[in-house]
Protein backbone atom coordinates (compact mmCIF):
# COMPACT_ATOMS: atom_id res chain seq x y z
CA UNK A 1 0.00 0.00 0.00
CA UNK A 2 1.28 3.24 0.59
CA UNK A 3 1.84 6.80 -1.22
CA UNK A 4 -8.86 24.98 -13.77
CA UNK A 5 -5.10 22.87 -14.16
CA UNK A 6 -2.03 25.49 -13.24
CA UNK A 7 0.30 25.48 -16.35
CA UNK A 8 3.08 22.71 -16.11
CA UNK A 9 6.17 23.46 -13.96
CA UNK A 10 8.71 25.95 -16.23
CA UNK A 11 12.36 25.27 -17.65
CA UNK A 12 13.57 27.26 -14.60
CA UNK A 13 11.38 24.85 -12.60
CA UNK A 14 12.55 22.05 -13.45
CA UNK A 15 15.88 22.94 -13.19
CA UNK A 16 15.24 24.03 -9.54
CA UNK A 17 13.86 20.16 -9.24
CA UNK A 18 17.16 18.66 -10.44
CA UNK A 19 19.10 20.52 -7.96
CA UNK A 20 20.48 19.14 -4.72
CA UNK A 21 17.43 20.15 -1.94
CA UNK A 22 17.91 22.45 1.08
CA UNK A 23 18.22 19.98 4.44
CA UNK A 24 17.46 20.82 7.98
CA UNK A 25 19.30 19.33 10.73
CA UNK A 26 18.04 18.23 13.42
CA UNK A 27 19.50 18.06 16.98
CA UNK A 28 19.47 14.38 17.20
CA UNK A 29 22.11 14.53 14.24
CA UNK A 30 19.89 13.11 11.25
CA UNK A 31 18.37 15.51 8.37
CA UNK A 32 15.68 16.66 7.06
CA UNK A 33 15.51 17.34 2.98
CA UNK A 34 13.16 19.85 1.81
CA UNK A 35 12.37 22.78 -1.03
CA UNK A 36 10.51 25.48 -0.10
CA UNK A 37 9.17 28.42 -2.41
CA UNK A 38 8.60 31.68 -0.94
CA UNK A 39 5.49 33.28 -1.40
CA UNK A 40 2.59 35.36 0.29
CA UNK A 41 0.44 33.60 2.93
CA UNK A 42 -1.07 31.19 4.00
CA UNK A 43 1.28 28.72 2.61
CA UNK A 44 0.83 25.21 1.15
CA UNK A 45 3.10 22.16 2.66
CA UNK A 46 2.84 19.11 1.38
CA UNK A 47 3.25 15.72 2.82
CA UNK A 48 3.78 13.00 1.26
CA UNK A 49 2.69 8.88 1.51
CA UNK A 50 4.49 6.17 2.83
CA UNK A 51 7.93 5.47 0.82
CA UNK A 52 7.19 8.06 -1.12
CA UNK A 53 9.48 11.01 -1.38
CA UNK A 54 9.12 14.83 -2.25
CA UNK A 55 9.37 14.39 -6.19
CA UNK A 56 6.27 13.05 -6.88
CA UNK A 57 4.45 14.43 -9.33
CA UNK A 58 1.49 16.14 -7.14
CA UNK A 59 4.23 17.53 -4.69
CA UNK A 60 5.93 18.97 -8.36
CA UNK A 61 2.67 20.17 -10.04
CA UNK A 62 1.67 21.34 -6.64
CA UNK A 63 4.42 23.03 -6.41
CA UNK A 64 4.94 25.16 -9.80
CA UNK A 65 0.83 25.42 -9.17
CA UNK A 66 2.05 27.79 -6.04
CA UNK A 67 4.66 29.78 -7.42
CA UNK A 68 1.77 30.77 -10.15
CA UNK A 69 -0.20 31.95 -7.84
CA UNK A 70 2.53 33.95 -5.63
CA UNK A 71 1.75 31.16 -2.53
CA UNK A 72 4.41 30.21 -0.09
CA UNK A 73 5.32 26.24 -0.29
CA UNK A 74 7.14 23.61 0.81
CA UNK A 75 7.83 19.97 0.42
CA UNK A 76 10.12 17.94 2.10
CA UNK A 77 11.36 13.95 2.80
CA UNK A 78 10.48 12.34 6.48
CA UNK A 79 13.30 10.48 7.85
CA UNK A 80 14.06 7.52 6.06
CA UNK A 81 12.71 8.73 2.72
CA UNK A 82 13.97 10.28 -0.06
CA UNK A 83 17.34 12.82 0.34
CA UNK A 84 17.00 12.84 4.47
CA UNK A 85 18.87 10.72 6.18
CA UNK A 86 17.44 7.50 8.52
CA UNK A 87 16.36 3.94 7.40
CA UNK A 88 12.90 3.65 6.76
CA UNK A 89 12.43 0.86 8.69
CA UNK A 90 13.74 2.72 11.53
CA UNK A 91 10.78 5.17 11.47
CA UNK A 92 7.22 5.03 12.68
CA UNK A 93 4.17 7.26 12.77
CA UNK A 94 5.37 9.61 15.71
CA UNK A 95 8.97 10.05 13.96
CA UNK A 96 7.09 11.23 10.65
CA UNK A 97 5.03 13.27 12.62
CA UNK A 98 7.17 14.97 14.56
CA UNK A 99 8.90 15.44 11.03
CA UNK A 100 6.02 17.55 9.66
CA UNK A 101 5.87 19.12 12.88
CA UNK A 102 9.56 20.33 12.83
CA UNK A 103 9.28 21.72 9.60
CA UNK A 104 6.38 23.52 10.08
CA UNK A 105 7.61 24.95 12.84
CA UNK A 106 11.28 25.93 11.66
CA UNK A 107 10.63 26.28 8.12
CA UNK A 108 7.37 28.28 7.70
CA UNK A 109 5.79 31.31 9.26
CA UNK A 110 2.02 32.32 9.65
CA UNK A 111 -1.21 30.06 8.40
CA UNK A 112 -0.44 26.95 6.00
CA UNK A 113 -2.85 24.48 4.08
CA UNK A 114 -1.77 21.17 4.41
CA UNK A 115 -1.94 18.97 2.06
CA UNK A 116 -1.70 15.07 2.98
CA UNK A 117 -1.57 12.28 0.12
CA UNK A 118 -1.93 8.78 1.70
CA UNK A 119 -0.05 8.66 4.76
CA UNK A 120 0.28 12.14 4.64
CA UNK A 121 -3.48 12.34 5.36
CA UNK A 122 -2.99 10.70 8.67
CA UNK A 123 0.19 12.64 9.52
CA UNK A 124 -1.59 16.40 8.38
CA UNK A 125 -4.57 15.73 10.90
CA UNK A 126 -2.27 14.61 13.86
CA UNK A 127 -0.28 17.90 12.91
CA UNK A 128 -3.21 20.00 12.29
CA UNK A 129 -4.49 18.44 16.49
CA UNK A 130 -1.02 20.13 17.43
CA UNK A 131 -0.66 23.20 16.04
CA UNK A 132 -4.32 24.13 15.66
CA UNK A 133 -2.91 28.04 15.35
CA UNK A 134 -1.08 27.33 12.49
CA UNK A 135 -3.18 25.40 10.49
CA UNK A 136 -5.68 27.09 8.13
CA UNK A 137 -6.72 24.92 6.13
CA UNK A 138 -6.56 20.81 4.84
CA UNK A 139 -6.63 18.84 2.03
CA UNK A 140 -6.07 15.17 2.29
CA UNK A 141 -5.91 12.63 -1.43
CA UNK A 142 -6.71 9.46 -0.91
CA UNK A 143 -6.00 10.07 3.48
CA UNK A 144 -4.62 6.79 5.28
CA UNK A 145 -5.43 7.69 8.97
CA UNK A 146 -4.47 4.22 11.20
CA UNK A 147 -3.66 2.29 8.16
CA UNK A 148 -1.00 0.51 10.56
CA UNK A 149 -3.51 -1.24 12.29
CA UNK A 150 -6.88 -1.29 9.96
CA UNK A 151 -4.55 -1.65 6.63
CA UNK A 152 -1.86 -4.20 7.72
CA UNK A 153 -2.03 -5.49 11.66
CA UNK A 154 -5.41 -6.31 11.21
CA UNK A 155 -4.90 -7.97 7.10
CA UNK A 156 -2.34 -10.21 7.87
CA UNK A 157 -2.76 -13.67 8.43
CA UNK A 158 -2.44 -14.96 12.10
CA UNK A 159 1.27 -17.07 11.09
CA UNK A 160 2.60 -13.39 9.47
CA UNK A 161 1.31 -11.76 12.92
CA UNK A 162 3.18 -14.30 14.51
CA UNK A 163 6.34 -13.99 12.20
CA UNK A 164 6.23 -9.93 12.59
CA UNK A 165 5.67 -10.71 16.44
CA UNK A 166 9.07 -12.89 16.52
CA UNK A 167 10.94 -11.40 14.03
CA UNK A 168 10.46 -8.00 14.43
CA UNK A 169 10.11 -7.23 10.72
CA UNK A 170 7.65 -8.59 7.69
CA UNK A 171 8.59 -8.35 4.35
CA UNK A 172 6.01 -7.60 2.16
CA UNK A 173 5.48 -7.53 -1.88
CA UNK A 174 5.13 -3.95 -3.34
CA UNK A 175 3.26 -2.59 -6.29
CA UNK A 176 5.34 0.34 -7.02
CA UNK A 177 8.68 -1.87 -7.04
CA UNK A 178 10.61 -4.68 -7.14
CA UNK A 179 11.69 -4.28 -3.25
CA UNK A 180 9.36 -5.46 -0.89
CA UNK A 181 8.21 -3.65 1.74
CA UNK A 182 9.31 -4.00 5.28
CA UNK A 183 6.97 -3.58 7.71
CA UNK A 184 8.17 -3.22 11.71
CA UNK A 185 7.02 -4.25 14.37
CA UNK A 186 7.56 -1.08 15.89
CA UNK A 187 5.83 0.97 12.91
CA UNK A 188 2.55 -1.11 14.36
CA UNK A 189 2.71 -1.03 17.83
CA UNK A 190 4.05 2.70 17.83
CA UNK A 191 1.06 3.67 15.51
CA UNK A 192 -1.38 2.80 17.99
CA UNK A 193 -0.30 5.33 19.93
CA UNK A 194 -2.08 7.93 16.86
CA UNK A 195 -5.23 6.45 16.25
CA UNK A 196 -7.83 8.76 14.93
CA UNK A 197 -11.09 7.44 14.05
CA UNK A 198 -12.21 5.51 17.02
CA UNK A 199 -13.67 8.51 18.78
CA UNK A 200 -14.24 12.38 17.27
CA UNK A 201 -11.79 14.24 15.80
CA UNK A 202 -11.95 18.18 16.53
CA UNK A 203 -10.30 20.08 14.46
CA UNK A 204 -10.46 24.09 13.65
CA UNK A 205 -10.50 24.73 10.19
CA UNK A 206 -12.04 23.68 7.24
CA UNK A 207 -11.18 20.09 5.63
CA UNK A 208 -11.13 18.96 1.58
CA UNK A 209 -11.36 15.39 1.38
CA UNK A 210 -10.69 13.62 -2.27
CA UNK A 211 -10.23 9.81 -3.03
CA UNK A 212 -10.89 7.41 -5.74
CA UNK A 213 -13.42 4.82 -6.04
CA UNK A 214 -10.75 2.48 -7.74
CA UNK A 215 -8.20 2.61 -4.74
CA UNK A 216 -6.59 -0.64 -4.32
CA UNK A 217 -4.68 0.39 -1.06
CA UNK A 218 -6.32 2.87 0.41
CA UNK A 219 -9.99 1.61 0.23
CA UNK A 220 -12.65 5.09 -0.17
CA UNK A 221 -14.88 4.51 2.88
CA UNK A 222 -11.52 5.28 5.01
CA UNK A 223 -12.67 8.79 3.77
CA UNK A 224 -16.29 8.09 4.55
CA UNK A 225 -14.70 7.32 8.21
CA UNK A 226 -12.96 10.40 8.02
CA UNK A 227 -15.95 12.44 7.22
CA UNK A 228 -17.88 10.93 10.40
CA UNK A 229 -15.06 11.61 12.49
CA UNK A 230 -14.27 14.81 12.34
CA UNK A 231 -16.01 17.44 14.48
CA UNK A 232 -16.10 20.47 12.33
CA UNK A 233 -18.74 21.66 9.53
CA UNK A 234 -16.81 22.70 6.90
CA UNK A 235 -15.59 18.99 5.75
CA UNK A 236 -15.90 18.18 2.09
CA UNK A 237 -15.52 14.27 0.58
CA UNK A 238 -15.23 14.01 -3.40
CA UNK A 239 -15.25 10.50 -5.06
CA UNK A 240 -13.45 10.43 -8.08
CA UNK A 241 -15.20 7.47 -10.10
CA UNK A 242 -12.51 4.78 -11.62
CA UNK A 243 -10.07 6.97 -9.80
CA UNK A 244 -6.85 5.10 -8.35
CA UNK A 245 -4.69 5.51 -5.17
CA UNK A 246 -2.23 8.25 -6.33
CA UNK A 247 -4.90 10.79 -8.62
CA UNK A 248 -1.56 11.56 -10.49
CA UNK A 249 -3.17 11.25 -13.73
CA UNK A 250 -4.02 14.03 -15.35
CA UNK A 251 -7.67 14.32 -14.47
CA UNK A 252 -6.68 13.71 -10.67
CA UNK A 253 -4.31 16.30 -10.64
CA UNK A 254 -6.22 19.25 -12.54
CA UNK A 255 -8.90 18.41 -9.33
CA UNK A 256 -6.55 18.51 -6.24
CA UNK A 257 -5.16 21.86 -8.31
CA UNK A 258 -8.79 23.10 -8.37
CA UNK A 259 -9.98 21.84 -4.94
CA UNK A 260 -7.04 23.56 -3.31
CA UNK A 261 -7.70 26.71 -5.16
CA UNK A 262 -11.06 26.89 -4.13
CA UNK A 263 -9.70 26.48 -0.48
CA UNK A 264 -7.05 29.07 -0.84
CA UNK A 265 -9.85 31.46 -1.94
CA UNK A 266 -11.99 30.74 0.54
CA UNK A 267 -9.12 31.42 3.54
Amino acid sequence: MLSAASPLPTPSSIADAEAAPDTLALPQGTTIAYRLTQGRAPGVVFLGGFKSDMTGSKAVRLEAFARARGQAFLRFDYQGHGASSGRFEEGTIGTWMLDAITVLDVLTTGPQVLVGSSMGGWIMLLVARERPERIAGLLGIASAPDFTQDLIWDQLSPGDRQRLLDQGRLAQPSDYGEEPTIITRSLIEEGRNHLLLQSPLRLACPVRLLHGTADNDVPFDRSLMLLDAIDHDDVELTLVKHGDHRLSDERGLALIEATLARLLDRL
